[in-house]
């Protein structure tokens, strides 16, 4: 509830809001956590560093099917990859989320609310689905992902 967004159409604006919670809560969450704890597994959860960059890359991914294109090699190597990532620390993980929110950002406020029922197809098997459809995914994908992240904070902070 934090009011319309200048000169974003207000159907196009949740997806922008979801962007702006998750940069918060994760930020918030993750506050004095070092890498080790970014990286933990405690009772088995996936660490809070996955989700973070899983965030980033599936944001993007599914970007790239509203503007109606395949994923490049590079997007897929990436996907491939976030599993093990490297452990690259929170303030290199907060970064690389808000970078990946920015380009997903203007493309987003690019879009033509007109555009919103037109049909996209998602991955190899071609899902169908529509603009408004990614849009909507994409919101929730980042809130589930980053409710799983602040679990895992929690968690990991009290080892």
């Amino acid at each position: 509830m934090r009011g319309p967004i200048a000169g974003v159409h207000p159907l196009l604006a949740p997806v922008l809001y979801s962007f702006q919670m998750a940069r918060e809560d994760l930020e918030k969450y993750t506050a004095g956590l070092p890498p080790a704890l970014i990286w933990a597994t405690p009772h088995g959860l996936t660490p809070v560093g996955f989700h973070i960059l899983h965030i980033a890359g599936s944001t993007l991914r599914l970007v790239t099917y509203i503007q109606g294109r395949e994923l490049s090699a590079a997007q897929l190597e990436a996907m491939a990859a976030e599993a093990t990532p490297g452990e690259p620390s929170r303030e290199q993980l907060l970064a690389a989320l808000s970078h990946a929110f920015g380009d997903a950002e203007a493309v987003i406020r690019a879009l033509d609310p007109a555009t919103l029922a037109e049909a996209r197809t998602v991955g190899r098997k071609r899902l169908p689905t529509t603009v408004i459809g990614l849009l909507t995914h994409i919101a929730e994908h980042t809130q589930r992902h980053v409710g799983q992240a602040i679990a895992a904070a929690k968690l990991a902070a009290v080892l």
